[in-house]
């Protein structure tokens, strides 16, 4: 067996020691004599994975009971639109966008197929290389509306905006459990699974109680966060083997120190693959202002488009995929999530460094 080294953007990176222990189980889960698959969700068995894997994000992120953790499916793309028919009421029946990227954008035009919403800040001005200096708060909105990390412009939130009185709804897809979080700070997180947190299928909501109470008795119950809540997100079917597989991923965290030692982990890879762009006399350059620079996404560019061919046809003969950027953008992107090793980090650097000085 010969694995490369994976530095795509999502689906993206799981820890080894992960798939290793999903394959030993594949057969027969926990002595059952069959398969997690073919567990019915209302069986016990299935019980205790599902409780366990709530209570290690529960853990990791010291969780009050003012909070439900709710598994759900369709994506943060789904809570784009599920977020506004939720939360938009009569009494507060417009929400403010953050817009740092494509992500916000797509945020954005959901909200406003189902209500009233705006712009309260972008940086779409300078191309998303940085994030917004000023915010332009509604303090009547229902919510406020935030991507924290921005896959495509490799931007990142280090810390958020005060909006007072008003709930914070952040989509933390691609950095969720990736650092420390003030989780009081926020009325609603969602965050799809395919980054950080196992493989696609599961998308995990962890929203405060007093938002629930706004309950849209017009929507269907399917949609509802409420129905979610009240029926510990077992309602139908769900994301069975998603949330099997995120439950051994969160396991492989806490064994990394929790949320403090990926933490200085993710900022020793970033800081060293910032370092070499920087340090390489112009041949890679970084276009994100250094401020707002992800420790997720690392986005770069090459003197031209053949030589950023070049690269990317050598990198694969090195074994190294998912480095080319995203089409709207074009140039490089290195996705350096939890699973995703320092070592890694290290070759790739020095992959980097050498194609430079043969071109120098």
């Amino acid at each position: 067996m010969s694995r490369v080294i994976n530095f795509n953007a999502g689906p993206s990176a799981l820890p080894l020691e992960v798939l290793e222990q999903t394959q030993k189980e594949m057969l027969d889960y926990a002595g059952s004599g069959m398969s997690i698959l073919e567990h019915s969700h209302r069986g016990k068995v299935y019980e205790e994975v599902h409780r366990h894997t709530k209570t290690l994000i529960s853990d990791l992120l010291r969780l009050d009971d003012d909070v439900e953790i709710l598994f759900m499916t369709g994506g943060a793309s789904t809570q784009f639109a599920l977020v506004p028919m939720n939360l938009l009421t009569t009494e507060r029946p417009s929400a403010d966008y953050i817009v740092t990227g494509t992500w916000g954008e797509k945020a954005l035009s959901e909200a406003k197929l189902v209500g009233s919403a705006r712009t309260c800040a972008s940086s779409e001005g300078v191309k998303y290389t940085r994030l917004p200096d000023a915010y332009d708060f509604d303090a009547q909105a229902a919510y406020v509306h935030i991507t924290s990390n921005n896959t495509i412009y490799g931007t990142q939130f280090t810390d958020f905006p005060d909006t007072g009185a008003v709930p914070l709804v952040a989509d933390m897809s691609s950095d969720f459990l990736s650092r420390r979080l003030d989780t009081k700070r926020f009325g609603l997180i969602y965050a799809g699974a395919q980054k950080n947190l196992g493989p696609a299928g599961v998308t995990v909501v962890i929203v405060k109680k007093a938002l629930l109470e706004r309950e849209n008795k017009t929507l269907p119950k399917i949609f509802r966060y409420q129905t979610f809540a009240k029926d510990d997100s077992l309602q139908n079917t769900p994301p069975v083997f998603a949330i099997y597989m995120m439950g051994h991923a969160l396991e492989w965290l806490g064994k990394q120190g929790g949320l403090k030692g990926i933490e200085v982990r993710n900022e020793k890879k970033a800081d060293l693959l910032y370092s070499t762009i920087d340090g390489s006399n112009g041949f890679f350059t970084c276009p994100v202002e250094v401020s707002a620079r992800s420790k997720m996404n690392v986005v770069f560019k090459l003197p031209s488009e053949d030589l950023e061919k070049k690269f990317l046809a050598e990198a694969a003969s090195a074994q190294m995929v998912g480095l080319k950027g995203h089409r709207s953008v074009g140039g490089m992107r290195a996705s350096i999530y939890n699973a995703v090793s320092l070592d890694h980090v290290e070759r790739l650097c020095e992959f980097m460094r050498t194609f430079a000085q043969k071109r120098a």
